[in-house]
């Protein structure tokens, strides 16, 4: 029984981890940190950003050649190029995060866009139909027009009837269309 081992000393089985820490995951919210990298891309990309980068370079340089003391990075300015390729590096992906976020919110609003278009477009094609659909229902309507005519026409038999005291539709009394 020397050779049986216990269960918790054999590498298929989950030992006590009793003692033992768990690695912790660094987390940090994603929208905040994308807003972040959104107000980085936009300050990179002010004019204040630009004149005060190029006061803090000239400023470097001046105090590096014409400084009266100890001179910190002499003339191929080697820390200062570190210092560039040190903001870039975190720059760009910054400003790549916060273009992609740009394009996100970009296509959420074209896709808004195209349902709004779309439904639209729907509701005008109904309208269209019913339009279609009264205008052949009111082709066999009197239109106000001919209305009128017709009114126009009775008046003027009452006023002839009125005036000469017979029917219009005797055959022997004149119409009003002969009278005038």
């Amino acid at each position: 029984m020397a050779d049986a081992q216990r269960p918790e000393d054999r590498l298929n089985t989950p030992g006590d981890r009793t003692g033992f820490h768990r690695r912790r995951r660094l987390r940090f919210n994603e929208e905040s940190f994308g807003q972040f990298a959104e107000w980085i891309a936009r300050f990179m990309g002010s004019p204040r950003f630009l004149l005060w980068m190029t006061v803090f370079v000239v400023s470097w340089i001046v105090l590096n050649l014409l400084g009266s003391w100890h001179h910190w990075d002499p003339y191929p300015f080697i820390l200062l190029n570190l210092a560039f390729s040190t903001q870039a590096s975190y720059s760009a992906p910054l400003i790549l995060l916060a273009q992609n976020r740009q394009e996100a919110r970009d296509k959420a609003s074209l896709d808004g866009d195209r349902r709004v278009n779309a439904q639209s477009r729907a509701d005008m094609d109904y309208l269209a139909r019913e339009i279609a659909s009264l205008r052949a229902g009111i082709g066999d309507m009197a239109t106000r027009d001919f209305v009128r005519s017709e009114l126009r026409d009775q008046l003027h038999e009452l006023l002839f009837e009125l005036e000469h005291g017979n029917s219009p539709d005797d055959e022997s009394s004149p119409s009003p269309e002969d009278a005038q």
